[in-house]
């Protein structure tokens, strides 16, 4: 897992509006985009060429898959 700061520093390289990511696993992934970065050893590989097209079906958020949490 990486450092909270850490993680508030970090944008995606690839979306010009330079969106934040977020730990899934082992990759780091873009708010906007959805590229995923692999974190190697617990170092972040955030070079545009380091991403991985979205996972469709493992990083779809809930929500964005039309699931409901508990609270709705």
């Amino acid at each position: 897992m990486l450092d909270d700061l850490l993680l508030e520093v970090l944008a995606c390289p690839r979306c010009p509006s330079r969106p934040p990511v977020r730990q899934a696993g082992e990759f780091l992934v873009c708010a906007e985009c959805r590229c995923r970065y692999p974190v190697v050893d617990g170092i972040p590989q955030m070079l545009p060429e380091s991403a991985m097209p979205p996972d469709e079906m493992g990083e779809r958020q809930p929500e964005e898959r039309g699931e409901r949490g508990n609270d709705g």
